[in-house]
């Protein structure tokens, strides 16, 4: 029998290089060419309310973060959110709400900040990993209005946007690699932006620890140990 094939390695890792949010650093795929489409059509959007949904590790953050730098908007967690924060959040005009969901911000802080963008012709981004249409909310403006803002979707990398995205972190890092220790990562770690950078970095790590050149064999051995073997 054929061996078994192993189940994805996420690492949870500190992350020693920052990843660069910067437009250029963004790296486009299908799973994200629609999402990316809209950000850069700010300020033609429909509504000037936006929702950018998408899995953790697939890219939201760094995308949000290129329209905050265009738009010039305020940047804030939907649970540090409340009502009298909410007029200051729009002063600039735009406001970037991140990680929002159902019991994770206050609903009529939020339902608030978007009455004050529609009277102030504000622009409002929210980034979530569910539409906002899909939350169970108490309140029952909230979710009728959050029924009407547009989504855009940003998708898990795909094949050819890991390799670009893993061959990217391992360059910022002067490290040269090989075919072989790709083909692995691609097999063996969660498809996400956020699993690889982690990767990367273990790696760097782990081979000027050793004194060795980061390979397909020190990758196996990495990932072994934080999968228990």
């Amino acid at each position: 029998m054929g061996a078994r094939a192993r189940e994805p390695v996420q690492l949870t890792l500190a992350l020693s290089h920052p990843a660069s949010l910067a437009r250029e650093d963004f790296m486009v795929g299908p799973c994200n060419a629609a999402a990316l489409d809209a950000i850069e059509r700010w300020p033609d959007w429909p509504g000037r309310t936006l929702a950018l949904v998408g899995p953790r590790g697939s890219g939201k953050s760094h995308l949000a973060a290129i329209w905050a730098a265009r738009a010039g908007a305020r940047m804030i967690a939907a649970s540090a959110l409340d009502e009298a924060a909410a007029p200051a959040a729009l002063a600039s005009g735009a406001v970037l709400v991140e990680d929002a969901a159902a019991g994770a911000v206050n609903e009529r802080a939020l339902f608030h900040l978007l009455n004050i963008a529609r009277e102030e012709q504000g622009y409002v981004l929210l980034t979530a990993e569910s539409a906002p249409a899909t939350w169970t909310l108490r309140l029952a403006d909230l979710a009728s209005r959050l029924r009407a803002v547009p989504v855009v979707t940003i998708g898990p990398p795909d094949d050819a946007l890991f390799r670009t995205v893993l061959v990217k972190l391992f360059a910022d890092r002067q490290l040269t690699v090989d075919e072989a220790l790709l083909v692995y990562l691609e097999r063996r770690v969660e498809r996400s932006i956020v699993a690889a950078q982690a990767v990367v970095a273990a790696l760097d790590r782990e081979g000027l620890r050793q004194q060795r050149p980061v390979t397909r064999a020190l990758a196996a051995e990495l990932l072994d140990a934080t999968n228990g073997g």
